[in-house]
């Protein structure tokens, strides 16, 4: 206690005892033994930037008929849209890893794999405890899914129907209920057998929710338990199935981040705020929870989850592919980039067909516009293995290769040729095409590059070789995922 006479040690006690708090908060990790302190400082300055100078988000989500899947060669799904609008607001480039499985997705996550957990992920203390969760994007209820009885439909009365179906938990008593493993409806359903005082026999299944439900509406089992948007969305496709038996109160479902990764969390929070409020966040949502026309979409042969085909060339592209010892799928991706498997498409400078080819490359390969799908397509492949052969001596390595040869395929072999001696000039690797030839490929329409001595074929759009193997590779990615 300070003495009225003596201000001046009073004014010493109190500064010494800031500057003692003031020091003890600037402490570093290593002072204060306090690991998870220093590691959200560090985070918190470097986590965005890390992403950035990667070029690139990696988000994990769940491949489902909702998330994340294929549709006529084109990767859909909503937390994938969300997600792709999200990196674009970074400026980078978005990385999907298909997982179902919500614990190893959390281990990917906390192994450095990932940036993110972008899926339907329902808010709990226990999760709080491995993950750090963004805002919320909505809220959801936990669902009963059941099969309505099998004569349904000649009911007289909606009574009729009901009387043969679980409208109270307490009817679950003494019921098997079939749930993906490692869910939050494992733990759901054992509070409930608490609640009713009476035993509720829980099988964990390695399978995905939408496949517990496929196996409901087949009468395979008896019960599953589904977020309430996605038994609504699978209602559509399976009309035999009831999906009005709430288990659980209203919930909050996020993304998760790292555990510590703040600025990556902070930065979602307020792309969210914002991209909530926009027609597209209407739209995709309109799109994959509300759309009439995704029953006829989920049983086409073209859905990778039910179908598993590109196109309906897949068969002549796999014969083709084999002779040039190329995957299809990356053929397919191209063509889909080229005309998207339209074989009449024509484009105003006079490409034409599947493959896009020009009247002169086309008669050199010998076909013209009257050629027919599988023509085009054996003349296309014709023209890449060509091309393949005048890289083979200056690029040995056969994957690294492609990318040459799509290039060349989209802008004319001269102008590839013209950034390779570039790269050379420059003392950059020729053999290489990522952040090497591709840069100064993207770089021939800047008059300090094409009008370089070593350029024989002067300016080229350069950004338009360039998208075109990034596009062409990152569309092959999602193919290799999702279709055999």
């Amino acid at each position: 206690m300070c003495l009225k006479n003596q201000p001046v040690y009073c004014w010493v006690i109190v500064m010494t005892l800031v500057l003692t708090v003031t020091t003890c908060k600037l402490r570093t990790p290593e002072e204060s033994g306090d690991e998870a302190v220093g590691f959200l400082a560090e985070d918190t300055v470097t986590q965005i930037h890390r992403i950035k100078e990667r070029g690139k988000l990696i988000a994990v989500t769940d491949y489902n008929s909702t998330n994340y899947f294929i549709f006529r060669g084109t990767p859909m799904g909503y937390h994938f849209e969300r997600a792709e609008q999200f990196a674009q607001s970074l400026d980078v480039k978005l990385e999907i890893i298909p997982e179902n499985n919500i614990d190893t997705a959390i281990a990917l996550l906390n192994r450095g794999d990932c940036d993110l957990i972008a899926m339907d992920l329902s808010v709990n203390r226990a999760r709080k405890k491995l993950v750090d969760f963004a805002a919320p994007h909505y809220q959801t209820r936990q669902m009963l899914v059941q099969r309505k009885p099998a004569n349904w439909r000649k009911m007289t009365t909606y009574d009729d129907v009901e009387k043969h179906l679980v409208r109270s938990p307490l009817q679950l008593a003494g019921e098997r209920v079939h749930v993906q493993e490692e869910t939050a409806y494992v733990s759901r359903l054992q509070n409930l057998m608490q609640e009713i005082g009476d035993t509720i026999y829980v099988i964990e299944d390695s399978l995905e929710v939408e496949q517990l439900i496929k196996k409901v509406a087949d009468g395979k089992i008896s019960f599953t338990v589904a977020d309430e948007h996605v038994a609504g969305v699978n209602k559509r496709y399976f009309p035999d199935i009831d999906v009005k038996t709430p288990i659980s109160f209203p919930q909050n479902v996020a993304w998760a981040v790292k555990k510590g990764n703040d600025s990556l969390r902070k930065t979602i929070n307020t792309w969210q705020q914002s991209f909530n409020s926009t027609f597209l966040a209407n739209v995709l949502h309109n799109k994959y929870f509300k759309n009439s026309g995704s029953q006829q979409l989920y049983y086409s042969e073209y859905h990778s989850l039910t179908g598993s085909k590109i196109s309906v060339y897949d068969h002549i592209l796999k014969e083709e592919a084999e002779k040039l010892g190329w995957d299809w799928r990356l053929i397919a991706s191209m063509i889909y980039q080229e005309s998207n498997f339209i074989p009449e498409a024509q484009s105003w400078v006079g490409a034409y067909g599947l493959m896009q080819m020009m009247p002169a490359t086309m008669q050199k390969m010998g076909i013209d516009s009257s050629a027919s799908p599988h023509q085009q397509i054996k003349a296309g492949v014709r023209y890449i293995k060509w091309l393949d052969n005048q890289f083979k001596n200056h690029v040995e390595d056969k994957e690294e290769r492609k990318k040459f040869v799509l290039a060349a395929y989209n802008v004319g072999i001269a102008h590839v040729l013209d950034a390779i001696r570039l790269t050379e000039k420059y003392d950059r690797d020729s053999r290489i095409w990522d952040e090497n030839v591709a840069w100064f490929l993207l770089n021939k329409s800047n008059p300090e590059y094409y009008q370089d001595s070593v350029v024989y074929y002067g300016y080229a759009r350069g950004e338009e070789p360039f998208k075109y193997v990034n596009e062409i590779y990152s569309r092959y990615d999602h193919y290799r995922k999702v279709i055999e």
